[in-house]
Parts: C-alpha cells; structure tokens; sequence
C-alpha cells in the first residue's frame, strides 16, 4: 500500500516540474518576443547597410575632402592586415571562432564577478559579434543593463545564423568606434597616422584595437601614454595566445608612438570643395541621396597640381600686398586708429597680428585684411581646375570666387570693345582721346556731373581701338559708348556672355562700375579663348554610389554667344594688352611666353585690382582687395601691381609643370590680314608708311589713303621768291 502512496506523489513531483519548466519557457519565450519586437529583422540583418564617408577626389585622383556624419570608409576584409584581426581577436573575443554568438563561459565569470557587492557591471563579457549588434543597432542602445544584454545576445545569435565569421569580423573591423568621430579601420588608419588600413604596421594594430574600449580615455592624440599602455596590453594578449613571436611582440613594444595629431577638417581646395558640397545639396533630392551617409565617391574637375600652384602664386601676392597695405596704414595714423578700433585693442597687438606673427583678431580681418579670388577655367570644357575663395591661411565661410560682387574696373572694357566689333567697327576705327564730361547717379540717387580722365592723366589726338584696350584708354571707352554702341548695347553684351549681375546701361558702364563676379566674368573671357563659344562653369563629372555603378554623370554645356571672328578680333586685341600693353610685366618679368591675352582692372581709389586673361589651354581671373569697399590697397596699387604677378606666376607655372607646348588661337576663314597705312589705316598708296592688321573680312578697308598720294603736300608746296 505504502508502494501505491509513494506513485502519486512522485507523478505530482514530476508534473511540478514540468509545470514550472512550461512556465519558465513560457516567461522565457514571451521575454524573447518581447525584447525581439523592435530589434533588427532577418532581412534588416541581411542587408547591412553602414553609413559611409561621401568622399570628393580631385581630376587627378587626389582626396580633396569628406563628408559624413560618422566618419567610415567600408574596406573588404582582404584589405585588412591579418594583425588587426588577430589583436581584434586577442583582446576582445578570443574565443571567437568558436562560440555561436556568445561564449558561455566568460557570460558566467562575468555573473560570479557583478555579484560579488556592491552590485554594479564591472566585468563585461560582449564578444565581437555582441560589439557588432550594438554598434549596427540603435534599437539595442547603449546603456549597460540586463535588458541591453539580452538584447544584444539576442542579435548576437541572429547574425551568427545569418553570416560567417569572416563575414562578422569584416562588419565588425568596419564598424567599430576608434575615437575622434572616426568609425572603422580605415578611417582610423587615415585619422591616426595618415595611411590607409592595408598599410597598418603590427604596433599600429595593436594601439587601434587598444583603444576599442574606451576611445576617449585611451585616445592616443590626448592620453599618449595610456595608449601606448593598451597598446602593449594587446600586443602580450597576442603573444599569450601565440599570435605572433616573442621577437615580434618586443620590437612593436620598443615603437614610440607616431599618431597625427591634429586632422584636417578643412582639407585640400577648402573653398572649392565647399562650392561642390552645395551643388550636391541641391542635388539630394532629385537623386534621392544622402551625401552625409550613403558614401558616394565624387570625382571633381578640379586639379590638384594646378591648385597647389595656384595657392602658392596666391600667397606670395597677398603677403606682398599687405605689406604695402601695412605701411600705409601704419602712417595714416586716423584711418588705422578707425579701422582697427585702437580704442579696444591694443595697436602694439594689432601691428605684431598684420606682419603674420599672429592670427588678426576676427572682428579685424573684414578691414584690414588683403583678401583674394582666384579662378582657372578650361575654356573648351568649362571644368573649374582652380578655385581659391579668399587667403588660404584665413579660410572662412565666404567664397569670394563665387559671391563676391566686386567693381571691375578695366577688365570690364573687352565687353565694350567686343559690342564694337560685333556692330561692324574695325580695330582700325579712330576716337578723340579728350575729356568727355558723364552724367552720373549718385549714392542718393541724384544725377551729378563727372569727368573721368586716363590713369596717367594723359589726352591725345586720334586713337585707334586697339591703341585704346592697349594702353587702357578711360576716354576711348567712354567715347565708344557715347558714339559707337549704346550702353544698352553694351549691358545686352555682357549679359548674353553670361554676367548674371545686373549691369547699369548708363555711360559709366565703360569703365566698369557695375559689379561682376570673379567666376563668372572668368568663363566669360573663356569665350574669347573658345572661338565664340562660352562654357559653363563645371565641377563635378561624375557621382558613383559605393558599389560603383555612376549615379549621374555632368556633361559640358556649351552655348555659342560671339562669332568666330568677333571672338578671333577680342582675342588679338587682348593679345596686344599682354604682349606690349599693361600687361606686360606677364611677359619681361614673369617670363610667361605662351600665346595669350589679358586686361588690368583698377577700381577707384585702388580699391579693387584684377587681372583675368586666357591662353588655348586655362581661362583664369583674380582679384585683390580688402572686404570693405572703403578700404583702398594703396596708391599705385593697380591691376598690373597688385594682381597681375599672382596670375602671372600661376601661368607659367601650370603651363611648364603641365607641359602644354606654345599652342597659337585658330584664325577663321572669316578673318583676313590686310595692308593699311599706318596714318590714315585706309589701304595704303605707294607711298604711305604701311603696317598690317587683323580684320573681319566683310569690314576690312576698301577705301585708299587720300592722305599720301603722288601730288603730296609737301611736293605742293611753292618756293619762296
């Protein structure tokens, strides 16, 4: 009987048990579903999809700059040394190859360690695949509780389903948080010591892997010898684990650490790749891209050779010119003591800051800095291959090449000078070269009296249109405008050339008072350059995706707005300009000899300085001048002084390092080259004193000199009796 007793009782026991068993499953399952509910799906898991570093890269394969919001560069695992994946290894998971998501025996050394009181996580027991869910994961979070554990082991054990380890450790190594914004290792390997991840040295792997636990703390640009610390903390896990030898593991930890220590936020062409990220803002949307995530590789027009040059003739200007900026404020005692605000800070401080000993207060720099623009178009093509928005030692948010709306002076008359030779007047066409008096509108809006003179101060007789652009003429340009072509004439002119700035048609549009660009009035002298044919300005070719397939792809847009032989005609006048004009420092003191054509602009009182010429191969313009208009660079400080040397410096630099050969302009069929007498440039007799010169076909002479004829006035001439 008692044998009966004891069967119930057990089958009670038994079913307990169960009972309990079904409930702690059913508790287990449902905190399973619970906690899975927002955690990564399967097909989330198997379309790992990282935010990626959207690089710009220069026409000749340089990195210009990065944009991103998590600073990563996905590499493939074959790319990565062996040793990082060892110390990876070595220091956080070494059991790694073997556990299924998670290693049950560091899980139970790491629950006998937090219990022992007080209760707290001191001892974690993430693997790498566990790392890997946090960091892929917002829904896992951060923050250390038994929650975030379950959930991690949860992921853990789904991507060990979904992937090899060979598969985890490249998404891991790719996606791990290494300090400094950067986010995998090859952005580390670029952050850190300016290389890329395939190229990691042993010791360099080892400080990486290091700092995994607490970038902050162990950053090796702040707390160098905490990282050289762990460093060698996993250089030895390495040996224990016979990763490497122990000759090996002694040399790595006989390095000293060779880290960068600061980055380059800025990075190469700052202006010009700032220009680029705001035309690929633009094109977000009708793309469907994310620049700041989807790692998109930007292949630009820009040329980093050219660039460079152009920096360095740049800088050179700029010094020279606030030199002379310096000494003449230095003597005018009121306007410094106004413009740098002696009365706040200190004049010895201010002085020391402007000779470049120190950087210029900011509240300074719009009044006392010499600022530039700088721009080098290809005139076939239109591809930007140099753009400098202000000095390069003071980079600020302001893109001079681009917005800055600036008189230009002088280099505005080849638009008069071509609205002349498009309506049929010869080169040859003859003006007074005397005072003409102008109606101009005031700051008030009240017309005044103005009678604008040459810049030597110089009048003459009859001057040919091409003796005018040679020298400069104020009064010749003002004449055309009063006599040949409208200022309407000359607005529409500058407007179908692409100035996109509103052009004034008063009488003062001949010497440039309404304000242009440096861009834009740079491609338009690429016109001159391109038979007729503008080209507007370019700087992306290409955007591809991060598998490289090409998302979309620019093409030149190119519009014909002169005719080949108006074009040819500005091209030969300009010419003359640089070969025996104002320009002609370029060629006896620069020793720039290639086929070319340019102007000088002076604003007044010096103000503004520019030169912008062209030759077969680069369209390029620059400008000097302080942000506020107020403020002049100093007497004498015109366009063949203060800007002329930066543009004739870069010329011949980008033609020799480039080695372009002396290429000559084609001359159209529309285009004849005729003998005229050099007095009244008619077709000369035998005997006038002949020259020859360029004319549109249609409009060459067909009149003959009436000046020097047989009977000639001094063979006219009676004898005293």
């Amino acid at each position: 009987m008692a044998k009966s007793k004891s069967k119930p009782k057990l089958k009670g026991v038994v079913f307990l048990i169960l009972t309990v068993f079904v409930f702690l499953g059913a508790i287990g399952l449902g905190t399973v579903w619970y906690l899975s509910r927002d955690l990564p799906s399967l097909e989330q898991l198997e379309n790992y999809d990282p935010d990626l570093v959207t690089r710009i890269f220069s026409s000749d394969g340089v990195l210009l700059k990065e944009l991103y919001t998590q600073r990563r560069v996905f590499v493939d695992l074959e790319e990565i040394p062996e040793e990082l994946i060892s110390a990876a290894v070595a220091s956080e998971d070494r059991r790694f190859y073997s556990h299924w998501g998670i290693s049950l025996r560091d899980v139970i050394r790491a629950v006998v360690i937090n219990a022992i009181p007080p209760p707290k996580f001191r001892q974690g027991f993430s693997s790498i695949t566990q790392q890997l869910a946090r960091n892929l994961y917002d829904a896992i979070g951060f923050k250390k509780t038994i929650t975030r554990k379950l959930k991690e082991i949860i992921t853990a054990i789904q991507i060990e389903k979904t992937y090899t380890k060979e598969e985890i450790l490249e998404m891991y190594i790719n996606s791990i948080h290494f300090g400094h914004g950067t986010f995998g290792a090859q952005a580390a390997a670029k952050r850190y010591f300016k290389k890329d991840a395939s190229e990691l040295t042993l010791d360099e792997c080892a400080m990486l892997i290091g700092i995994l636990p607490r970038p902050a703390t162990y950053s090796p640009v702040n707390y160098p010898e905490r990282a050289v610390r762990r460093r060698n903390i996993v250089l030895r896990l390495m040996r224990q684990q016979n990763m490497i030898t122990q000759t090996r593991y002694v040399e790595a930890r006989a390095l000293e650490l060779r880290v960068t220590p600061e980055r380059d936020d800025l990075g190469k062409a700052p202006y010009f790749t700032e220009y680029v990220r705001r035309i690929l803002e633009r094109e977000d949307e009708a793309l469907d891209l994310d620049i700041y995530r989807d790692g998109l590789i930007i292949y630009t027009t820009l040329d980093s050779r050219l660039q460079a040059a152009a920096e360095d003739a740049v800088m050179q200007t700029v010094e020279a010119n606030q030199k002379k900026l310096n000494s003449r404020l230095f003597q005018d005692r009121e306007e410094f003591e106004e413009l740098a605000y002696l009365g706040i800070y200190p004049e010895d401080s201010v002085k020391v800051m402007l000779e470049g000993e120190a950087p210029l207060y900011e509240e300074l720099r719009h009044q006392l800095l010499v600022q530039t623009a700088f721009v080098a178009i290809e005139p076939k093509t239109g591809h930007i291959k140099t753009l400098i928005g202000g000095r390069p030692d003071y980079h600020d948010q302001y893109n001079r090449a681009t917005q800055a709306r600036r008189q230009p002076g002088s280099i505005f008359k080849p638009f008069v000078y071509t609205s002349a030779i498009d309506n049929g007047y010869p080169v040859t066409h003859q003006l007074l070269n005397q005072p003409v008096v102008l109606n101009v509108q005031s700051a008030s809006g009240e017309w005044e009296k103005w009678m604008p003179s040459n810049y030597d101060g110089t009048t003459g007789g009859l001057t040919t249109l091409r003796e005018g652009l040679r020298r400069s003429l104020n009064l010749i340009s003002v004449r055309m405008v009063q006599e040949l072509v409208p200022p309407e004439v000359v607005a529409n002119t500058a407007r179908r050339m692409h100035l996109s700035t509103p052009i004034r048609a008063v009488d003062a549009i001949a010497l440039g008072t309404s304000e242009v660009l440096p861009l834009e009035v740079t491609s338009s002298y690429g016109t001159f350059a391109n038979n007729g044919v503008w080209s507007r300005p370019m700087a992306i070719q290409r955007i591809v995706d991060r598998f490289g397939v090409t998302i979309k792809e620019y093409s030149p847009h190119r519009q014909e707005v002169l005719s080949e032989e108006t074009a040819f005609m500005m091209t030969d006048l300009l010419r003359t300009v640089l070969d025996r004009g104002t320009g002609g420092r370029a060629r006896w003191m620069y020793k720039f000899t290639h086929p070319a054509g340019g102007k000088t602009g002076t604003t007044q009182n010096w103000t503004d300085a520019w030169f912008v010429g062209f030759s077969p191969h680069l369209a390029t313009g620059v400008w000097f001048g302080v942000d506020d208009p107020r403020v002049s660079l100093g007497p004498k400080q015109d366009g063949s002084r203060a800007a002329l040397p930066a543009w004739a410096q870069f010329m011949k630099s980008a033609h020799d390092s480039m080695g372009w050969k002396h290429k000559d302009f084609p001359k159209p069929d529309g285009i004849s080259r005729e003998k005229i007498c050099s007095v009244s440039k008619d077709l000369p007799t035998q005997y006038c004193p002949a020259e020859e010169e360029f004319f549109i076909t249609k409009y060459a002479p067909t009149r003959t000199c009436r000046i020097h004829t047989e009977v000639s006035p001094r063979r006219n001439r009676q004898r005293p009796d």
